[in-house]
């Protein structure tokens, strides 16, 4: 962002000395307040621009798929508790911003300054504007359509004012200077932009000056103006009499015209434009003209954690498609690899997706050189060579067909959503990784063979319960249509990160499975007698004809979704982690029971966790269940109804 200040301030000083040189002595008024706008507008455009012909030709772009991030609807409420760390600003943006808000309180003075005018002057309406007279002053200034004047100088001659404030009405000269004032506030520390801003008011003048003199004689016009009033210091306003601009404008009243064929002046705009342009586009190869050399150095560079993984895999694309030498040591206490950019250009490592990274790989351990299948080498040396036989997903020329993508324009975006469809549909989170707390991401590899066929699975993850879970999922991927390379079937490798996430709001109040099933029935076992008779006579939640109707469902066409999903809100809206048990880093699942009674109330409310804290709040939560209409048989008759969630608390 600083780089991006800088460039905006020398190339609108760029743009100002030009003005000032070569255009500011011109007569060519309208074209002058066109070029100021324009090039301060420039200034802000073209440090963004990059145009790729002005810079050195990349190799190919190849797009990186992002995380499959699973949601997990299959698995039970889990709320994370976070601390409030509240707005953290480092000095610079302290300063930024306490700029930015004295600049608009300043501002908002400016315009409290004209309403006070306003309503203490006497107003008088015409067809084409608002004239405001202020007593005991000699202002004389416009807004908008509104005129200002002071009752002294309606004693003297005033209709040459008057005539003036008109040109800058007609020609909406406010709305400049209201632009330049809101660029102030943004860019209170640019000097520029008050310059800007001055350049733009002198221009107003000698255009309203100019308009007004061809009706009235100059030299009358001239001996008005020679007169020192009294004068308002708001920035955006057009002043009629401002003391540092009267010489000015008796000096540009009495210039001659300026000839047409000066206007060229302005074709120096092309050249300047161009040679930004070329600048702003090859900065970042200049940046690089020496080669970069970098160094991540990791605890163990045969077992990368994930985000260790991901960060390398980051800056070694982006490194990947620069024009110059870099180099990229990775290293440990014993080991190292070292990437590096490739003197041929058939030299790959397979990214994610097996999208190929143009870099060469250097092994400095026989062990590791063994072990390592972070990169899926297809060589002892490590590097991977495209061929007729397997090609990666991100290159091959016609990519495997995903059933239902035939008849797809975009059959590499099918294929995607292809494969993000069959995990979603077929994603269950393993209930004993939640009670583990078990989370993570498993980067998973598979080849879709020459016929559509899916072999090779491999898996790298925080734990062999998620990989399992991977492998069910990608086993159960159905037959495709096989990925071609100039007409041939081939081999496709295909990578795709799948993470487990605990998050809050992510339950199934009625989990089906056997584990589940005997904490359950541990906890009614527990229970007082009383209270396991009423829970064995009820009508099971997911057996009863009708289930209870919370306030919001009575339309529903799904009553048992719509039950699930006004529980998830009613339990993200009440959840208050309590303080003491973060203190004490308490954290676990509780599994909360209780009765939806004949009348619509919840009663026997009974729960089982790790601590009475947490079962406290968890109960508090139920309790505050509103009131509903309770589940009847098919006969119409309520009936008492079970129901029963693990909310889980985590630090």
């Amino acid at each position: 962002m600083i780089q991006y200040i800088l460039e905006c301030i020398i190339f609108q000083l760029v743009f100002l000395s030009i003005y000032d040189l070569l255009l500011k002595g011109e007569t060519f008024f309208q074209w002058n307040r066109l070029y100021l706008i324009s090039t301060y507008l420039l200034s802000l455009v073209l440090p963004w621009i990059k145009i790729e012909a002005l810079s050195t030709q990349l190799p190919k772009e190849y797009h990186v798929y992002p995380a499959f991030l699973m949601e997990l609807d299959q698995a039970s409420v889990v709320t994370v508790a976070s601390e409030n760390q509240g707005l953290q600003l480092t000095w610079l943006q302290g300063v930024f911003f306490g700029g930015m808000f004295l600049a608009t309180i300043l501002f908002t003075y400016k315009l409290y300054r004209i309403y006070r005018f306003r309503k203490e002057g006497t107003v008088h309406y015409f067809p084409d504007f608002t004239k405001i007279i202020i007593a005991n002053t000699d202002i004389a200034f416009s807004f908008f359509k509104s005129v200002f004047l002071g009752d002294r100088v309606l004693e003297k001659e005033h209709q040459g004012i008057i005539l003036h404030e008109m040109v800058h009405i007609e020609q909406r000269h406010t709305w400049d200077l209201l632009f330049f004032e809101s660029m102030r506030i943004v860019g209170w520390f640019n000097p520029l932009v008050y310059l800007y801003q001055g350049r733009i008011a002198e221009l107003h003048e000698f255009i309203a000056d100019a308009k007004v003199a061809k009706a009235d004689k100059k030299g009358q016009y001239q001996l008005l103006l020679s007169q020192v009033f009294q004068t308002q210091h708001i920035s955006f306003v057009n002043q009629f009499f401002k003391t540092s601009l009267i010489k000015k404008r008796i000096v540009m009243l009495q210039k001659a015209k300026s000839r047409k064929v000066f206007q060229l002046k302005y074709l120096i705009l092309a050249p300047i434009v161009f040679c930004m342009l070329y600048y702003t586009s090859c900065v970042s190869e200049l940046d690089q003209s020496e080669g970069i050399k970098e160094t991540f150095v990791v605890g163990d560079v045969a077992n990368l954690t994930l985000d260790e993984e991901s960060r390398i895999f980051t800056r070694l694309i982006d490194l990947s498609v620069q024009s110059k030498n870099w180099n990229l040591l990775l290293k440990d206490t014993s080991s190292s690899i070292e990437f590096s950019s490739p003197n041929d250009e058939a030299s790959f490592i397979s990214g994610p997706g097996g999208i190929p990274i143009k870099a060469k790989m250097q092994i400095e351990s026989s062990i590791l050189e063994e072990d390592f299948s972070l990169f899926d080498a297809a060589s002892k040396n490590i590097q991977i060579v495209i061929n007729e036989n397997s090609v990666p997903f991100g290159v091959v020329d016609e990519v495997p067909i995903f059933p239902g993508c035939d008849n797809k324009t975009d059959k590499r975006a099918c294929f995607q959503d292809g494969i993000q469809r069959h995990i979603s549909k077929n994603f269950r989170y393993p209930l004993e990784a939640q009670k583990q707390g078990i989370e993570g991401r498993v980067n998973a590899i598979f080849v879709i063979t020459k016929d559509g066929s899916v072999q090779g699975l491999k898996m790298r993850g925080p734990d062999k319960l998620l990989e399992a879970e991977v492998a069910r999922i990608l086993s159960r991927l159905p037959q495709m249509t096989p990925g071609k390379q100039d007409g041939k079937a081939v081999n496709v490798p295909f990578s795709i990160p799948i993470t487990f996430k605990l998050q809050q709001g992510s339950f199934n109040g009625i989990n089906e499975d056997s584990e589940y099933e005997k904490v359950k029935a541990a906890q009614i076992a527990e229970m007082p007698e009383d209270l396991k008779i009423e829970f064995q006579n009820a009508v099971p939640f997911g057996e009863v004809a009708q289930v209870p109707i919370l306030p919001g469902c009575e339309d529903a066409s799904d009553g048992r979704a719509c039950f699930m999903e006004k529980m998830r809100t009613h339990i993200m809206k009440n959840f208050n982690y309590p303080t003491k048990a973060k203190e004490q880093g308490i954290q676990g699942r509780v599994n909360v029971m209780f009765l939806i009674s004949k009348e619509g109330e919840i009663t026997s409310i009974a729960k089982r966790g790790p601590h009475t804290l947490l079962e406290d709040e968890a109960v508090r939560i139920i309790s505050r269940l509103p009131k509903m209409q309770p589940g009847k048989k098919a006969n119409g008759q309520p009936v008492n109804v079970p129901f029963s969630i693990p909310i889980t608390f985590k630090l």
